[in-house]
C-alpha cells in the first residue's frame, strides 16, 4: 500500500467542523469523537488510527477503515491515558501519507457512549413491520390492553380527537403552486398545516386500524396513502419547493408505509415504497451532498431532517432499499460525533428556547425510534442528559417575552409542546423539576393548541398516548431554592440565568443574560451582552417586537437588530446582525465569569466581537450584572473606544414609560420596575422614548401591540461608564433601594441600601 501520495489538510474555520480531539479537548464522554476537514470534496474515504503510541506501534494500535465521512465514533470506550490519532484519504491506489498526529489525554469516570459499528448496529432490528413506535412483537400486547382498557395510555382521548376527525374528512387537495412561483408566507404557512393534516390523516388511522383490526379505518388510512403517492415527488411539496411541506409528506409515507404494510398488495408496496425512496432521497441528498452538515454543522432545516425524515423513512425501509441503510448510517454516525451543533454537554441550545422545541421534539421522537428498532440509546449522551435545564431555568413556565432568539410564540405563554418536551426528559432522566415544568405550562398554555406553531407540528394525544407507554409516571419536585441553583451558567451557549423563587409565579424573579459564541447566527440575534426581566408575574424587560414570518422586515430589521434588545448602540450601531453566516458567528459574545457571592449573584459577560464589524473602533465593551438579596438588579456597561462616541443605552418594554431626570419607571399590571442611572462618567444621560417598530413594512404589524423603547444617551467620550440600578416592585408592596457613591480613590464605589443591608459596587473610572 503506497504513503506517497499527499494528504490536503485544510484549515478549519468558524462555521466548520474542527479537527478533534487535541490537546485541548475538553471530555464530556468516553470514547472521544474524532472529526477532521475534507480531504477532498466528494466520494472522500478514510482509514483511522487511534494509538497509546506516538509511533503507532501495532501493539495497541486500532485501524479503522473504511469510514465514509470526515467523523468517526468508535464502538467501544478508550482506556483512560495518553493516546493518539492520525488519518488518511484512501484512494483507487491505497491511501494517502498520514495526516499530523493529534495528542489527546482520556480521562477516567467519563459516560461511556460508544456507537456500534458495521453489523452490530442493526442486529437486533426485525424484519417485521411495524417498526415506527410499536415494534410487532409489541403490537399483540398493546392491543389487547387498548381492547380490555379504552382508556390504556391515553388512547381513548386519541381516538376521539386525532383518528375520528379523518374517518369522513374529505382527501385533501395537492397544493397549489405560489403566484408566478414566488414565495408567500401565508401560503407557505398553510402549505405545510395541510402537509400535517395529511400525516395526522394517514399515520393516526394507520395506527388506529391495525391496533382496533378495524378494516374500515384501515380502507381509510390505505386511501389517505395512496392519494398522496399521486402528488408530485417534484411538485409543491418537494424538498427544494417547500422543505416543511415535503418533511411532513415523507414522514406520511413512512409511517404508513410502515403500519399499513401487511395490508398493502405487493404492488402497493412497491408504489408507496418508490415515492417514498424518491421523497427520502432529495433529502439526503441536500443533507449529505448540499448542506454537507458533515462539513458545516449549522444548517437548522438540515440537521432537523435528519430526526423528521431520514430516521423513521429509512427505518420503514431498511432491508428493502439500500440506500436507506447508507442514509441511516449517515445519521447515527452525525448523532453519535456532532449532535447537536447548537449546544454541548451543559445541554443548551444556541438559536434560543423555541427552536430547542421544535428540534428537541423531532429529535427524541426520531431517538426513540432508533432506541426501540436498534437498541441505540443516544439518551446516554451528556447533552440529552442535561438539556432539560435549558427551558427551565431559560423559559421559566410562568413568563412571558423573556427569552431570547426567534419564538413564533412572542408573547404567549410557554408553549405546551415545550412542556411536553421537558415532560420526555422527566420520563427519561427520572427528573421531578422536569415533571414539575410540565404540569405548570400545562396550567398555562390553555388554549394554544389550535394555533399554527402547534397544530401544524404535532398532535398531543398521539405524543401523550406514545409516552404514557414507553415512560414510567415521575412524581413533580418543586424548584425549591435547594433544588436549583440561583445563577444558572450554561456555558456552551453563553448563557446565564438568575432566578428567585421560581416554584412561586407571583414571587419568582428571573433575569436572563446572554454573550454567546454563536454570535447572530441562525435563529440568533445581535443581542450579546443583552438581558430581559420578569417579576411578580409581570415581563419588565422584554424581547421587544412581534414573530411574523422569519424573513420578513420585522424580523430582519427589528427583531434581529440590536436595538429591538435591552443593549448598548455605539454612535448609533449595533452587533452585525446580517445575512453575511461568516461575520454572524463573528459577531460573538463571552461570558467570562459567573459567581455566587454571599447574598449577590454576579455574571461579566464581554461583547466586544460583536460590534467589531460595524464599530471597528470599538475596544472593549463588558457587562457586568449583579442581583443582589434576590430583589434588584445593578448593571454595569465598560466601553473603551479608540475615538470619542456616543453611546445609547437602550431598555425595551411593553409600557410607556415616566422618565425623571436620570431615571425611568415601568408600571405594569402586576408589577412596576424603577429604573434609575446612579452613574455616567461622560455626565448626565439624555432620556427618551418611542414606541415605533422601525423599517418595519406597517401592514406587517397591523393591529399587533406597541412598545416602548427608551433610548438614555450620553455625551461623546472615548470611555464610559454606566452604572444602572433596577428594582422590580411587587405591586401593593412600595420598595426602593437607597444609593450613594464615594470616587475619592482610583475608582467609583457605589453603595446600594435596601432595608438597612448594604452592598457594594466597584467600578473602575474611565481615563
Amino acid at each position: 500500500m503506497s504513503n506517497s501520495a499527499p494528504l490536503y489538510q485544510p484549515q478549519s474555520g468558524v462555521l466548520t467542523v474542527q479537527y478533534q480531539p487535541d490537546e485541548q479537548t475538553v471530555f464530556v464522554e468516553n470514547p472521544p469523537r474524532f472529526t477532521w476537514i475534507p480531504a477532498q470534496l466528494e466520494d472522500d474515504r478514510y482509514v483511522l488510527q487511534i494509538s497509546r503510541s506516538e509511533t503507532f506501534e501495532p501493539d495497541g494500535t486500532i485501524t479503522v477503515q473504511p469510514i465514509p465521512y470526515n467523523l468517526y465514533t468508535p464502538g467501544a470506550p478508550l482506556p483512560p491515558g495518553e493516546h493518539y490519532w492520525r488519518y488518511a484519504h484512501l484512494t483507487d491506489d491505497g491511501q494517502t501519507e498520514w495526516s499530523r498526529t493529534r495528542h489527546f489525554h482520556m480521562p477516567e469516570g467519563l459516560p461511556e457512549t460508544p456507537l456500534p459499528a458495521g453489523e452490530r448496529r442493526y442486529a437486533q432490528a426485525s424484519d417485521a413491520h411495524p417498526r415506527l413506535w410499536l415494534q410487532a412483537s409489541e403490537l399483540p400486547e398493546f392491543r389487547r390492553r387498548v381492547k380490555e382498557d379504552p382508556a390504556f395510555c391515553g388512547w381513548d382521548a386519541f381516538f376521539e380527537r386525532s383518528v375520528k376527525p379523518w374517518i369522513d374528512r374529505p382527501l385533501i387537495a395537492e397544493p397549489q403552486p405560489y403566484p408566478n412561483n414566488k414565495k408567500v408566507a401565508g401560503l407557505w404557512r398553510q402549505m405545510y398545516i395541510d402537509c400535517q393534516e395529511a400525516l395526522y390523516a394517514v399515520r393516526h388511522s394507520a395506527v388506529a386500524g391495525v391496533v382496533l383490526e378495524d378494516a374500515r379505518l384501515i380502507a381509510k388510512a390505505k386511501a389517505w396513502l395512496l392519494h398522496l403517492c399521486t402528488w408530485d415527488d417534484a411538485g409543491t411539496t418537494s424538498r427544494d419547493y417547500n422543505d416543511e411541506a415535503a418533511f411532513r409528506i415523507a414522514g406520511a409515507l413512512a409511517w404508513g408505509y410502515d403500519w399499513l404494510y401487511n395490508e398493502l398488495t405487493g404492488a402497493e408496496r412497491d408504489e408507496v415504497r418508490k415515492h417514498l425512496l424518491a421523497r427520502t432521497g432529495q433529502v439526503a441528498f441536500h443533507v449529505i451532498e448540499r448542506s454537507k452538515i458533515h462539513h458545516v454543522p449549522f444548517d437548522s432545516h438540515a440537521v432537523r431532517s435528519l430526526s423528521s425524515v431520514l430516521v423513521p423513512c429509512c427505518i420503514a425501509m431498511l432491508g428493502q432499499e439500500d440506500k436507506a441503510r447508507e442514509w441511516l448510517d449517515y445519521t447515527l454516525d452525525y448523532y453519535a460525533g456532532l449532535y447537536t451543533p447548537w449546544g454541548g454537554a451543559d445541554g443548551g441550545w444556541a438559536e434560543g428556547p423555541m427552536y430547542w422545541t421544535t428540534g428537541m421534539a423531532f429529535v427524541t421522537e426520531a431517538i426513540n425510534l432508533l432506541k426501540k428498532y436498534t437498541g441505540i440509546d443516544f439518551y446516554r449522551r451528556p447533552f440529552f442528559a442535561k438539556t432539560g435545564d435549558f427551558p427551565l431555568y431559560c423559559f421559566s413556565p410562568d413568563t412571558l417575552r423573556a427569552s431570547f432568539g426567534d419564538q413564533s410564540t412572542l408573547g404567549d405563554p410557554v408553549s405546551l409542546k415545550t412542556g411536553f418536551n421537558v415532560r420526555h426528559f422527566a420520563g427519561v432522566q427520572r427528573n421531578g423539576l422536569y415533571q414539575w415544568y410540565f404540569e405548570e405550562v400545562r396550567k398555562t398554555d390553555t388554549d394554544s393548541e389550535m394555533k399554527f406553531y402547534n397544530y401544524g407540528w404535532w398532535d398531543f394525544r398521539f405524543d401523550d398516548m406514545v409516552y404514557r407507554h414507553d415512560y414510567p409516571a415521575v412524581e413533580a419536585d418543586l424548584p425549591t431554592a435547594d433544588a436549583i441553583e440561583p445563577v444558572k451558567w450554561f456555558r456552551d451557549v453563553g448563557w446565564v440565568a438568575f432566578h428567585a423563587n421560581m416554584a412561586d409565579p407571583e414571587r419568582h424573579i428571573m433575569l436572563l443574560t446572554k454573550s454567546s459564541p454563536y454570535g447572530s447566527i441562525s435563529h440568533s440575534h445581535g443581542d450579546q451582552n443583552g438581558f430581559v426581566l420578569h417579576a411578580y408575574g409581570e415581563p419588565l424587560a422584554i424581547e421587544s417586537g412581534h414573530y411574523v414570518a422569519f424573513g420578513s422586515t420585522m424580523h430582519l430589521n427589528w427583531r434581529k437588530q440590536t436595538r429591538s434588545t435591552n443593549n448598548i448602540l455605539i454612535d448609533g450601531l449595533g452587533q452585525y446582525a446580517g445575512m453575511n453566516k461568516v461575520l454572524n458567528m463573528a459577531a460573538s459574545g463571552r461570558v467570562e465569569a459567573v459567581e455566587r457571592r454571599g447574598r449577590c449573584s454576579y455574571s461579566r459577560s464581554d461583547a466586544t466581537a460583536a460590534y467589531k464589524e460595524n464599530v471597528p473602533y470599538l475596544k472593549r465593551y463588558v457587562r457586568e450584572l449583579y442581583f443582589f438579596n434576590d430583589s434588584y438588579i445593578v448593571v454595569v456597561d465598560h466601553v473603551d473606544l479608540d475615538q470619542p462616541a456616543r453611546i445609547d443605552w437602550l431598555f425595551q418594554t411593553q409600557y410607556e414609560m415616566q422618565l425623571g431626570a436620570q431615571s425611568f419607571k415601568v408600571q405594569g399590571k402586576k408589577a412596576d420596575m424603577d429604573g434609575r442611572f446612579v452613574y455616567s462618567s461622560s455626565g448626565e444621560l439624555m432620556l427618551s422614548q418611542h414606541h415605533e417598530f422601525t423599517d418595519v413594512d406597517p401592514a406587517e404589524i397591523e393591529g399587533l401591540p406597541v412598545h416602548w423603547h427608551l433610548k438614555a444617551a450620553s455625551k461623546p467620550a472615548r470611555g464610559h461608564r454606566i452604572a444602572t440600578l433596577l428594582v422590580p416592585i411587587k405591586k401593593g408592596e412600595p420598595q426602593y433601594v437607597s444609593f450613594f457613591m464615594d470616587d475619592q480613590g482610583h475608582g467609583i464605589d457605589l453603595y446600594f441600601t435596601e432595608d438597612g443591608d448594604t452592598q457594594k459596587v466597584e467600578v473602575p473610572k474611565a481615563y
